[in-house]
C-alpha cells in the first residue's frame, strides 16, 4: 500500500499518465507538466536568444587560460564554461524562485 502510494506521488510530480487518477477536467494538468508548462511560459521569450552572442574570443580565450588546471590537453575545462556561463544563468535564478 505505502509502495503504490510512492509511485502515484512519484508519477503525478513527474507528471506520467496513471490510469488510477482520475482527473476532474479533460484539459487539466497535473503534476510535472503542470510545472513544465509554468516553466516554458515563463521562458519564452528564450526561443531565439542566442546566449552568447554578447561573449567576446577574447573573453573565452581568457576563461580557457585561467581554467586550464588539470585538464586534457587539447580540450578546454568544464569549469571555464561554467565560468562563462554563470552571470547568464543567475539572471534566469530569480524569475524561477518567484514562480516556486
Amino acid at each position: 500500500m505505502i509502495t503504490d502510494f510512492i509511485s502515484n506521488y512519484k508519477n503525478a510530480i513527474q507528471g506520467k499518465y496513471d490510469p488510477k487518477r482520475i482527473r476532474t477536467k479533460d484539459d487539466d494538468i497535473s503534476g510535472g507538466a503542470r510545472i513544465k508548462s509554468m516553466f516554458n511560459e515563463l521562458y519564452d521569450f528564450l526561443d531565439g536568444v542566442q546566449p552568447t552572442s554578447h561573449i567576446a574570443d577574447d573573453q573565452i580565450k581568457r576563461a580557457i587560460i585561467l581554467h586550464q588546471g588539470d585538464s586534457i590537453p587539447g580540450f578546454p575545462s568544464v569549469d571555464s564554461f561554467y565560468y562563462l556561463l554563470n552571470p547568464l544563468l543567475k539572471q534566469l535564478r530569480e524569475p524561477a524562485f518567484s514562480l516556486l
